[in-house]
């Protein structure tokens, strides 16, 4: 007999399959992004001003950061929101099976999702647009965890302060677009002033986007950009599970 934790788990994997809004925003939508801009021919030629490289090189590790955003904050609060609403995890809590499988669950699911978009994401750069694979995988691998993990806790933290799924709806959308632009979704971070540039690395997916930029680029990320990017991961943590509440 699968443990009570398993049984969570495959339930919400069937839950989860049977979204095709939350599947196309997280696995299909950062990849179809990256396809338009590597359509512009003028994305696809080397210039100066980004160190000889070309603007779909670049926006790889967008679409992969915007997958991570997309699973955080967009797909995840709503869901366990709403259970907590409707008093599931209540409900929960006197079975044997505990709240924390389910919150466990929907982690590991949209992280997976988060995961599998940025490997599409790779893979169509690489074979669309003749974008190279990072050259440093294991850093670029860390980066990629680090990062997912961050985006999780990110999502959990506005579960945490919000009452109800449209509270949690809002807060997502107010804070999706600030992440979506220190992302680079709208101008790569290579891209941007010098001073903004300054300013967004110390955002966690500013400092995501350097530290996968780098990888791309056959480097070790830097431990500034690892260490922000823990560093928020372990703050978001930390206030999730201070102000998380199953009921």
């Amino acid at each position: 007999m699968p443990s009570p934790a398993t049984a969570v788990l495959r339930t919400e994997t069937r839950l989860f399959t049977r979204e095709p809004g939350s599947l196309f925003w997280i696995l299909v939508f950062p990849s179809v992004l990256l396809t338009v801009i590597g359509l512009i021919p003028s994305f696809r030629e080397a210039s100066d001003d980004i160190g000889g490289r070309r603007v779909v090189d670049l926006y790889v590790p967008v679409a992969v950061l915007l997958a991570m955003i997309m699973a955080g904050l967009q797909a995840m609060p709503p869901v366990l929101t709403g259970y907590r609403e409707r008093g599931i995890l209540r409900r929960m809590s006197v079975t044997p099976v505990r709240p924390a499988a389910l919150l466990t669950a929907q982690l590991v699911l949209h992280g997976a999702a988060a995961l599998l978009s940025a490997l599409l994401a790779v893979a169509v750069g690489r074979i669309a647009f003749g974008v190279a694979l990072p050259g440093q995988p294991g850093g670029y691998l860390l980066a990629l965890v680090l990062t997912t993990a961050g985006a999780l806790a990110l999502g959990a933290t506005v579960c945490a302060v919000s009452r109800t799924q449209k509270i949690a709806t809002a807060i997502g959308s107010v804070v999706f677009f600030p992440a979506m632009f220190t992302a680079g979704v709208w101008v790569p971070v290579q891209a941007m002033p010098d001073m903004l540039r300054d300013i967004v690395r110390f955002t966690p997916f500013g400092a995501a986007s350097e530290a996968l930029d780098r990888a791309a680029a056959g480097g070790w990320p830097s431990w500034t950009a690892i260490g922000v990017t823990a560093l928020w991961t372990a703050l978001l943590t930390g206030v999730a599970v201070r102000w998380f509440r199953w009921e």
